[in-house]
């Protein structure tokens, strides 16, 4: 059977900066209680608090936290770059271990937007790009969904 990662949020747990879950999502509900969800909120196992002060990647460009030319910063002007790349690490791993090839990670993120992710502005200001974990797992070719692509994640676990 094949396994999936999914963004905890996404399952319900209050692990959001602000302290918030998003879901439930009748889908991954199927998957959990079918054993395939293996789930992660990366921005807390890299070591950070819930809640936490919100942090955005200026220019939006997870791949150029993971090569080392953009930091991700709160709002406070913290650089938490350590942590999410600590959590994103910790994302590979459980892909890893337990052959993972799909995920379902938080639109929007800084860690998990597989799409879109703010500016670094914190004005709401989206840009096309990646969080960190969605840019390193899709390096290793993992299929990363989100929320909003939950019938597209369907078709490709099941094209497995």
């Amino acid at each position: 059977m094949h396994k999936i990662l999914v963004s905890r949020c996404l399952l319900g747990h209050r692990v959001r900066y602000d302290g918030g879950a998003s879901g439930p999502f009748d889908q991954l509900s199927n998957w959990l209680q079918e054993g395939r969800v293996v789930a992660l909120c990366p921005e807390v196992a890299g070591g950070l608090p819930t809640p936490r002060a919100a942090a955005e990647i200026p220019g939006g460009q997870g791949v150029e936290v993971l090569d080392g030319k953009a930091s991700v910063l709160t709002s406070e002007g913290e650089d938490v770059s350590a942590e999410f790349l600590s959590g994103a690490r910790q994302a590979l791993e459980l892909v890893r271990k337990h052959g993972i090839r799909i995920a379902v990670l938080k639109a929007n993120s800084p860690s998990c937007g597989n799409v879109l992710t703010y500016d670094g502005t914190f004005s709401g200001i989206k840009v096309q790009g990646e969080g960190v974990t969605a840019a390193l797992l899709q390096r290793h070719g993992v299929q990363v969904f989100s929320e909003l692509q939950l019938p597209e994640a369907a078709a490709a676990l099941a094209a497995l």
